[in-house]
């Protein structure tokens, strides 16, 4: 498992954190999501197949944007 720290835009509540946390989560393999409103960020441990691409698009998906993907 590869430790993963992705910046994302969009959150602006706790809420936010809950769907984000929650988008993660639902990831094969996903675990020990840490998400962090005032920084935007979110750590989570991943496989090292899942892609960064998966992880966009999961977080998308809830609404919200990882920067730099």
């Amino acid at each position: 498992m590869a430790e993963t720290k992705v910046k994302i835009s969009g959150m602006s509540c706790e809420h936010c954190v809950r769907r984000v946390t929650k988008a993660l989560e639902g990831l094969p393999g996903v675990k020990n999501v840490r998400v962090d409103l005032t920084s935007g960020t979110a750590t989570f441990e991943k496989p090292e197949d899942l892609s960064l691409s998966e992880i966009a698009r999961a977080i998308e998906e809830a609404g919200y944007r990882v920067e730099g993907a």
